[in-house]
């Protein structure tokens, strides 16, 4: 027997008898749950993690054995993540994303969902007044496919029949779809483009709310924008501020791109990413329940008063939801 040999040979009979005990508590824990061992086990599972830690530094150091150094490198990987990886199962995860994690996600862009909010409103109102006093800039603002037949030179009837068809027989079933793929696609984008120093971000933010302020001033032109509001704002509301959240989500990259501070530009953004990600998680959440509030309002609801109940209501529980203080959210 060579000389690494009866190295090797001797450093595995001083220690195997951790490494087995080590590999069988891992094994015990992977076949069943951690909930299994025993408190005596769970003790003495990060001291023989540490003790494997141990051997693998004096086996790499003395050169010893390849396959021992190995299967070392190995059992340490499976300890490792067993002692300080995350052991929650789907359910707890989802939990824990909805109850802490995506809320303090956006509270944590406030500033940024301020600047989001104010510009999609500041742009909502240029696109009202520039349409209410000349109807021309509706087709300079409005997207080609969003209006289906829904300009100035539309009759009121055909206006206001759009707003009750239930069953899209006018086309509001398409538009309804239009409006939504198109606010979707600019919450996407609108964080995609951040990292080019905000400014497509809030080029995007802008437009949505241009092509908002000119669809209200259009109905509101013929007594319809009671209506419309309802009709819009039913799903609306969460379309919009998932918007605004993507919208916070794209400058708190853009301004790491721009801004990073002490650190280098890459690790800025990686922890803007950081922040920003729980966020646009939840962003496509409220994308898709302002799917299913759009298709209640387009089939089921037809009562104004309604609608605008069911909009102010959600307004109220994503407000309360992500800002009202309680336990375990800073």
């Amino acid at each position: 027997m060579s000389g690494l040999e009866l190295r090797s040979h001797r450093f595995r009979l001083e220690r195997e008898a951790d490494w087995r005990r080590l590999e069988g508590l891992l094994g015990k824990a992977e076949r069943q749950r951690a909930s299994v061992l025993t408190e005596d086990e769970l003790i003495a599972l990060p001291l023989l993690y540490t003790a494997a830690i141990s051997s693998l530094s004096v086996a790499r150091a003395t050169a010893l054995d390849r396959n021992l150094i190995t299967y070392l490198e190995g059992l340490a990987a499976r300890a490792y993540f067993f002692v300080y990886g995350t052991r929650t199962r789907l359910r707890e995860r989802l939990a824990q994303f909805f109850r802490f994690d995506w809320p303090r996600a956006v509270r944590s862009l406030w500033r940024e969902t301020a600047v989001s909010g104010l510009i999609l409103l500041t742009a909502t109102l240029v696109g009202y007044v520039l349409v209410s006093q000349d109807a021309d800039w509706y087709g300079s603002i409005m997207p080609g496919g969003m209006t289906q037949g829904r300009d100035p030179t539309a009759s009121t009837a055909f206006l206001k029949a759009a707003l009750y068809d239930a069953h899209g027989r006018t086309g509001l079933s398409f538009f309804a779809a239009f409006l939504f793929t198109h606010n979707a696609q600019i919450a996407i984008f609108a964080f995609a483009l951040g990292f080019a120093f905000c400014v497509p971000t809030a080029l995007l933010v802008a437009q949505n709310g241009l092509s908002l302020g000119a669809l209200l001033a259009l109905y509101a032109s013929r007594g319809l924008g009671w209506p419309l509001g309802g009709w819009l704002f039913i799903h609306g509301v969460t379309e919009l501020f998932a918007t605004i959240l993507a919208g916070a989500a794209g400058f708190r990259i853009g301004w790491a791109v721009m801004f990073p501070g002490s650190r280098s530009r890459l690790e800025a953004v990686a922890g803007a990413g950081r922040a920003a990600g729980p966020v646009m998680a939840g962003v496509v959440i409220m994308l898709v329940f302002a799917g299913l509030l759009e298709g209640i309002g387009r089939q089921l609801i037809q009562v104004d008063a309604v609608r605008w109940s069911i909009g102010g209501a959600t307004l109220v529980v994503w407000l309360g939801y992500f800002y009202l203080p309680r336990k375990g959210l800073a």
